[in-house]
């Protein structure tokens, strides 16, 4: 079994898996559908990056009728603002 720790780096390392972090952080909820038409990939690449992110404990997903709505966990939304924090400050120093 993987050190959890290492399932979240390894998750947060890929830039679409981010950028999928990144809008489930600003929208709240999505679909597998919406996140493919929001983002630059196809819907077999966003179903991969959200099951490695479920799989690090960062996405959870809910099932509403026939359609399943994808969430930032609560230790998914600590690491975004980890990332934005880190971010923040990688540009003030202009690294």
């Amino acid at each position: 079994m993987s050190d959890p720790l290492n399932l979240v780096f390894g998750a947060l390392a890929d830039p679409n898996r981010r950028q999928v972090i990144g809008y489930l952080s600003e929208r709240g909820t999505a679909t597998a559908t919406e996140l493919t038409g929001e983002l630059p990939m196809t819907r077999q690449a966003v179903a991969k990056h959200l099951a490695t992110l479920a799989g690090a404990g960062l996405v959870e997903s809910e099932r509403r009728g026939r359609e399943t709505r994808y969430r930032l966990t609560e230790t998914g939304a600590e690491w975004d603002d980890r990332l934005d924090a880190l971010v923040r400050h990688l540009r003030r120093r202009r690294v």
